[in-house]
């Protein structure tokens, strides 16, 4: 497994971390949230000043100057490479039939909002009705399909601006 951590400091410096990198830090815990560091012969305080685990984002001062630093472990990078990012949702830009069918209704126009949740189609297939709802709050941008129209599987239905 890969024990690489992926450390962002201020959304603007990017570093690799490894494991034998971390336990070669030359690091003393003064306290619960302030530490003396030393690298590179210079000598470095420094202090937690506020944490978000979920998000695994600290704010630390070393030296008198903040930093904003976000840490990921390989678990982390698999998640958000696979779109799960704990509170983000991927943002869906279309709609298409998951299978073939019939076009029953469409209940959205082009330029309209809608909510999540709102009903925009119905795709008869197999003999059910399938009700298609909005996926997120957005505006259709375009309904590329008719009542009454057969579709094919992954043929694009509604598209969101």
């Amino acid at each position: 497994m890969n024990n690489t951590l992926k450390v962002s400091v201020n959304k603007e410096y990017n570093f690799d971390i490894t494991e034998e990198q971390l336990l070669a830090a030359d690091a003393v815990s003064l306290n619960k949230e302030t530490f003396h560091v030393l690298h590179n012969n210079t000598s470095y305080h420094a202090k937690v000043v506020h944490t978000d685990f979920i998000n695994k984002t600290y704010t630390i001062v070393v030296n008198n100057n903040e930093y904003v630093v976000n840490i990921a472990n390989h678990l982390d990078q698999l998640i958000k490479e696979m779109g799960f990012e704990v509170g983000k949702t991927k943002l869906v830009n279309a709609i298409k039939a998951p299978m073939p069918g019939l076009i029953l209704e469409i209940n959205v126009t082009v330029g309209q909002e809608v909510n999540e949740g709102d009903n925009l189609l119905i795709l008869e297939a197999m003999k059910m009705e399938n009700s298609f709802d909005s996926p997120r709050a957005g505006i259709i941008k375009s309904i590329a399909v008719t009542k009454g129209q057969a579709v094919e599987k992954g043929q694009l239905l509604i598209e969101f601006e």
